[in-house]
């Protein structure tokens, strides 16, 4: 296994040159995942990710029962995260990171953000909503694959919108609209919880889209 500053560093190779210390929360989060995988070293990525998107899937089930049900979607979204950085951190520290790999990890990450939408949804959010936040999750994502696509071997730093974020504002609000449930306000705090989402989607793909503008205008 890599050391946990050699495998930031790899991390940031396979990353387009995104350095992790730019945010608290991408190395905080990247760290756990390094933490877990130490023990975990001989466990095979393909399972944490095959794990990861079956959990995120188990979430809207929770979600559409609603209520205090919400507490255990809330739970459900956060270690679905958790596995999807395992099993990049088991691939990178291991020495076992591949092309493939890379690419199946983004593909997952894109469908259980997918299914957060739905979480959304079933629990009370707008339709329009849920779509618009499951959109803002995918988009910038899109424009950065596009702009490799494009000869940009940069990636930009990090926004306000990064994964870590995402799986953290899905599973807060959704836990936390379960906590207050029986307030009756179970509808306010996922619809809020959504807008706010949606709201630092839109400011995390402005902030990309200035970034690749200025490297795909050189």
């Amino acid at each position: 296994m890599l050391t946990r500053d050699e495998y930031l560093v790899a991390w940031s190779r396979w990353h387009g040159g995104t350095d992790p210390a730019d945010s608290r929360l991408v190395h905080g989060w990247l760290t756990l995942a390094y933490t877990l995988a130490v023990p975990l070293a001989r466990l095979s990525p393909l399972v944490a990710t095959a794990l990861g998107l079956a959990v995120a899937a188990a979430a809207i089930g929770p979600a559409a029962a609603g209520g205090a049900w919400l507490v255990a979607t809330g739970v459900l979204i956060g270690l679905s995260g958790l596995l999807d950085s395992l099993d990049g951190a088991l691939a990178i520290a291991g020495g076992r990171a591949s092309r493939r790999g890379f690419v199946l990890d983004s593909a997952v990450d894109r469908l259980t953000e997918a299914a957060y939408a739905v979480a959304f949804w079933v629990a009370g959010a707008p339709g329009w909503l849920a779509v618009a936040f499951g959109a803002l999750c995918w988009l910038p994502d899109y424009l950065r694959a596009r702009a490799g696509q494009a000869g940009v071997s940069e990636t930009g730093a990090i926004s306000v919108w990064e994964r870590p974020t995402r799986v953290a504002m899905a599973g807060f609000t959704l836990g936390g609209a379960g906590v207050v449930a029986g307030a009756g306000l179970t509808d306010v705090v996922v619809t809020t919880g959504a807008a706010v989402g949606c709201l630092l989607g839109v400011v995390g793909t402005a902030q990309l889209g200035v970034q690749l503008r200025r490297a795909l205008a050189d």
